[in-house]
């Protein structure tokens, strides 16, 4: 499982979804669903512009969790 920590990082920030939006250029659904943790698949342009706000590394967005450390009800 790939857990996203973009609101996280937004809180961090003190940013709202529209703000990243219009920081970044993404439509304001991509960020939405990777704030909600959603997000099916990401173009990494949009991960570029997401590193590149938070002045950050794609680990400290995204982190691989082995799905047998995750509970069932996680995994839907």
């Amino acid at each position: 499982m790939i857990k996203c920590h973009l609101s996280t990082l937004m809180g961090m920030h003190k940013m709202k979804i529209i703000d990243v939006a219009r920081e970044t250029g993404l439509h304001r659904n991509t960020v939405t669903a990777l704030y909600d943790e959603r997000a099916i698949r990401i173009d990494l342009n949009a991960i570029d512009k997401l590193c590149e706000l938070f002045n950050c590394e794609v680990g400290e967005i995204f982190e691989y969790i082995p799905n047998s450390k995750v509970e069932p009800e996680e995994l839907v």
